[in-house]
This record gives structure tokens, C-alpha cells and sequence, in this order.
């Protein structure tokens, strides 16, 4: 399995216990889809390496409880400490109207309601307070942030995000 045809999960934040359990801290607003998994990828060095569960459980909102099989030592679970967790794409749950992922929508052209076509999304960027889309318009960046209030319509037939920005916000980038 490739870190492209994955989804980040999560990463193991700590151990648990002497027995090798630890603690994966879940990217998710829904935690309980995860809750009784078989198996997982984690990323060691630049491979993703399959584990397999033997028993799970949430605490504490975003926090699983993990024992994985042959990880039976604080030792075993040291070496795989704030490594990242990832799951096959096609585990995704399918998301309707306006809720996408991240991955989703790059690609799509952005088109606003006042100054019409943007370009096309190249990445998101998350590392800021608000995640902002990136565009690329005839080889000038465009970022628009990602706020509910902006997006008005995503068009996965299209592959189309329609946004309403205030006035000015896409001058700024292009004048």
C-alpha cells in the first residue's frame, strides 16, 4: 500500500501500558467509525507496514486505546511511537453536499459568485488557524479560506467548488 491511495487516521501520541498498548489521537470529527478496526498502516520511515488489531477502545473523545498484535512491550510500542496511521481511501466514508475532504477537491476549479472562474485547487494548506484553499490562477497563487459562509456549492459531477468571497479578497491576490 502507497501513502497516496491512504487517508491519514491519526498518530500515536503515547503508550499506554508495559503490555505494548498505546494511544492513537484520531484526525476524525467522527471517532466512533473507527472503533473496531481489524487492521491499520502505520508509517515506519518511508513504508507504510500493516497491524493488526487485537482489541481497541475510545477514551476521551479522540483518543483509541490500541493493542496491536506482536507489540507486546513498552520497548516494542517505543519504536513506534508518533508514528502516523492511515487507512485505505476506499474506507472513506462518502461525504454529501457541502462536506468534502481535504484530498477531495483538489483539481476542482474554483469559480466565485462576483468575480467568477479563480482556477484550479492545488492543495489545501491546514498548517494556519484556517485552512485555506490554494489556487492556481495562470501561475499566480490565490488562497481563499476554507469558512462554511464562503462555500456555497460543491459540484462533484463538475468537480466545481463554488464560493462567495467578500468584496476584494480575490483582487488582492491578482492586481
Amino acid at each position: 500500500m502507497q501513502l497516496k491511495d491512504c487517508f491519514y487516521l491519526g498518530k500515536i501520541v503515547k503508550k499506554h501500558s508495559f503490555k505494548g498498548e498505546v494511544i492513537i489521537k484520531l484526525d476524525t470529527d467522527e471517532p466512533e467509525l473507527y472503533r473496531n478496526m481489524e487492521s491499520v498502516f502505520v508509517e515506519l520511515g518511508n513504508n507504510l507496514v500493516p497491524f493488526f488489531i487485537e482489541k481497541s477502545s475510545l477514551s476521551r473523545g479522540t483518543m483509541l486505546r490500541v493493542k496491536f498484535e506482536d507489540v507486546d512491550t513498552e520497548e516494542d510500542a517505543e519504536a513506534i511511537m508518533k508514528s502516523g496511521i492511515y487507512l485505505p481511501l476506499d474506507l472513506l466514508p462518502k461525504l454529501t453536499g457541502n462536506k468534502f475532504y481535504y484530498h477531495e477537491v483538489i483539481g476542482f476549479t474554483v469559480v466565485d459568485a462576483s468575480y467568477g472562474e479563480v482556477g484550479k485547487i492545488t492543495n489545501i494548506n491546514d498548517s494556519a488557524a484556517q485552512p485555506l484553499f490554494e489556487i492556481d490562477r495562470d501561475g499566480r497563487e490565490v488562497f481563499i479560506p476554507m469558512i462554511d459562509d464562503f462555500i456555497k456549492k460543491i459540484d462533484r459531477e463538475n468537480k466545481v467548488v463554488e464560493v462567495e468571497t467578500p468584496e476584494g479578497l480575490i483582487a488582492l491576490y491578482l492586481e
